[in-house]
């Protein structure tokens, strides 16, 4: 995880003037939502990137019902589809900062992306997770 600007910069809207804001991410979350009995339950799936997935500035924008503490951020995420910016209601960044006297730098110390999926998708998921990992056993032995 790595932070590239100034992040509070990003304000309630979506502004094309904050794409020189990075922010790249190691791990992303998967949640889906079953029916576990009576009631629907969420379950997760985590993957660790082995390529960080970069999102700029530009496709962030603050959530507009939270009040953050200092340094934490909720982001809404807009993917850009034939030049326009278009809200993704299934994607979410969060993150938190905090700064170092010292040095005099803010620092990113947590990042939490998730994606919410289909129980298809989500199961096609952890399907390809499992074989990536039985595959990279037998390639150690």
């Amino acid at each position: 995880m790595r932070l590239v600007g100034n992040i509070s910069d990003i304000k309630h809207k979506r502004d094309s003037k904050n794409a020189g804001i990075e922010v790249y991410i190691s791990k992303i979350e998967y949640i889906t939502h079953k029916k576990d009995g009576k009631y629907y339950q969420p379950f997760d799936y985590e993957v660790e990137l082995d390529t960080p997935l970069a999102i700029t500035g530009d496709c962030l924008a603050q959530t507009s019902n939270s009040q953050p503490a200092e340094g934490d951020y909720e982001f809404n995420v807009y993917e850009k589809v034939d030049d326009e910016y278009v809200l993704n209601p299934d994607k979410q960044l969060s993150l938190t900062t905090s700064f170092v006297e010292e040095a005099g730098l803010v620092v990113l110390t947590s990042v939490y992306y998730t994606v919410t999926v289909s129980n298809a998708d989500f199961q096609e998921l952890k399907r390809k997770g499992h074989k990536e990992r039985v595959a990279k056993k037998g390639k150690k032995r």
